[in-house]
C-alpha cells in the first residue's frame, strides 16, 4: 500500500490540509492630535504611550517653551531648556518605572533599590543631554522646543 500527502495508510482519501492564514491581530490606529507650533494640529495614528506629571511641570515647561519661540536668541535658553528636559525625564522615569513598582505592591526593599537604580540613570541621561541641549543653537533649541510641545 502505497501512502501519499492525500492519502492515509489504510488508503482511505483524507482531506488536505490547507494552510490557515494567520490574521495579523493590530490595534485599530487611534487618532492623537499633537501641537507642532501654537494653533498648528498635527494628527497622527502611530502608536504612542505617554505619561502625566504635575501641574507645575506642565506651567514651566510651557513657560521655557513660550520664552524660546518669544525670544530664541536669548543665552540663557540652553539651560533652561536642559534643567526642562531634566525635570521631564525624572518624572517619565517616576511614571512608567518607579509607579508600576507601587502598584505591584513590591515592597520597600525593592521599591528603594529601584529608585536608586533610576536615580542613576536619569542623572546619567541628565548630564549627557545638558552637554547637547546648552551648546544648541537658536534653531535647534527650537527644533527641541516643537519637539516637546509634540509631546505634550
Amino acid at each position: 500500500m502505497t501512502t501519499s500527502a492525500n492519502k492515509t495508510t489504510n488508503g482511505k482519501a483524507k482531506p488536505t490540509a490547507k494552510p490557515v492564514a494567520k490574521k495579523s491581530i493590530t490595534p485599530s490606529p487611534v487618532a492623537t492630535t499633537m501641537v507642532a507650533k501654537k494653533g498648528e494640529a498635527i494628527v497622527s495614528s502611530e502608536p504612542s504611550l505617554r505619561f502625566y506629571h504635575s501641574k507645575e511641570l506642565r506651567a514651566k515647561t510651557n513657560a521655557v517653551l513660550d520664552a524660546i519661540e518669544a525670544a530664541p536668541d536669548l543665552a540663557t535658553h540652553g539651560e533652561s531648556m536642559a534643567d526642562l528636559v531634566n525635570e521631564l525625564i525624572d518624572a517619565g522615569m517616576d511614571y512608567y518605572f518607579l509607579r508600576a513598582l507601587k502598584k505591584a505592591q513590591m515592597g520597600f526593599v525593592s521599591e528603594q533599590s529601584a529608585r536608586l537604580g533610576m536615580s542613576g540613570a536619569v542623572k546619567l541621561l541628565s548630564s549627557v543631554s545638558r552637554k547637547f541641549i546648552v551648546r544648541m543653537d537658536k534653531d535647534q533649541l527650537l527644533v527641541v522646543a516643537s519637539h516637546i510641545r509634540e509631546l505634550s
